[in-house]
């Protein structure tokens, strides 16, 4: 068991992790002002990009880059900076550091280290558009960004069928309209969706619908912005510890149920195959009505 000593028994110095806004600016901490004034650098993913926030807020701290293709040669320099004594806030561009951001490694080698890591709360894209999407706030599961390739998505999103809790993804705006194809088909054409674009800026916007609601806006409207999406947990998973409500059905009538609650047909197909051990492509063939 590792524990965090107190900052008086330390002669290092201690690694920050500071957010910073999403889009407004007044979201903003006092505290994190304060941080990124007090610590003798800062590390930045994008230092042209946070030096616009620093000059906001009149911060004259110098910065040094840190991101993910320069990771591995900047690590072992903060850690000796820390080491020797400074103190170091690391920022992403938006939101908290290390979620779908660099830090995580930072982070790892300092504790490995025996330096003290202070986390300040702040703004967060997932965790603000899921209090506001209608969708249950827990449990939740943050996610990130899926895979790029269709047909890695395809089957990242499969393995996610099963679960209960609302997840928490983040999408560009030329891959969105693919994305939410692709979950209609895996998760069902009704599957409850939520968007959240522009997050506490001018235009943020919220938009609730089917999976396949939204599938078709994505893929008839221009679209811009940053996006959080949100899936619906499946309220149709089988806990192994509670009685299978589909025990008593034939598999035909176990899709059809599941079907009916939501659920794509060739998705239900294959769980209810997989399940009972049955052929998927007959199983598929007697749902569509074809003769034996």
């Amino acid at each position: 068991m590792q524990s965090q000593k107190s900052f008086a028994t330390h002669t290092t110095g201690t690694l920050y992790l500071v957010p910073t806004p999403i889009g407004n600016l007044g979201d903003m901490t006092v505290r994190s002002i304060e941080t990124l004034k007090a610590v003798a650098v800062i590390a930045a993913e994008d230092t042209r990009h946070t030096q616009q926030l620093l000059n906001q807020f009149e911060i004259t701290t110098k910065q040094i880059s840190f991101h993910e293709h320069n990771k591995e040669s900047r690590i072992p320099e903060l850690v000796a900076r820390l080491v020797a004594g400074e103190d170091i806030a690391q920022v992403s561009d938006a939101g908290m550091p290390s979620i779908s951001d660099p830090g995580h490694e930072l982070v790892k080698a300092a504790l490995e280290a025996d330096i003290p890591v202070v986390p300040i709360p702040g703004a967060s894209a997932g965790i603000t558009a899921l209090i506001a999407s209608g969708l249950a706030p827990q449990p939740f599961m943050f996610y990130g960004f899926l895979e790029r390739r269709p047909k890695d998505q395809i089957a990242e999103l499969q393995g996610l069928l099963t679960h209960t809790e609302t997840m928490i993804f983040y999408e560009s705006p030329h891959r969105l309209a693919k994305t939410l194809a692709n979950i209609a088909e895996v998760f069902g054409d009704a599957h409850p969706v939520v968007l959240a674009r522009e997050l506490t800026k001018r235009y943020e916007e919220f938009l609730r619908g089917s999976a396949q609601e939204l599938a078709d806006w994505a893929a008839n409207n221009e679209v811009r912005g940053e996006f959080v999406l949100m899936i619906g947990g499946n309220e149709h998973v089988v806990n192994p510890h509670e009685e299978d409500p589909l025990a008593d059905l034939t598999a035909l009538e176990a899709v059809a149920a599941l079907v009916a609650h939501g659920m794509k047909g060739t998705a239900a197909v294959k769980k209810i195959a997989k399940e009972r051990e049955l052929d998927r492509q007959k199983l598929y063939l007697e749902y569509q009505g074809v003769p034996k």
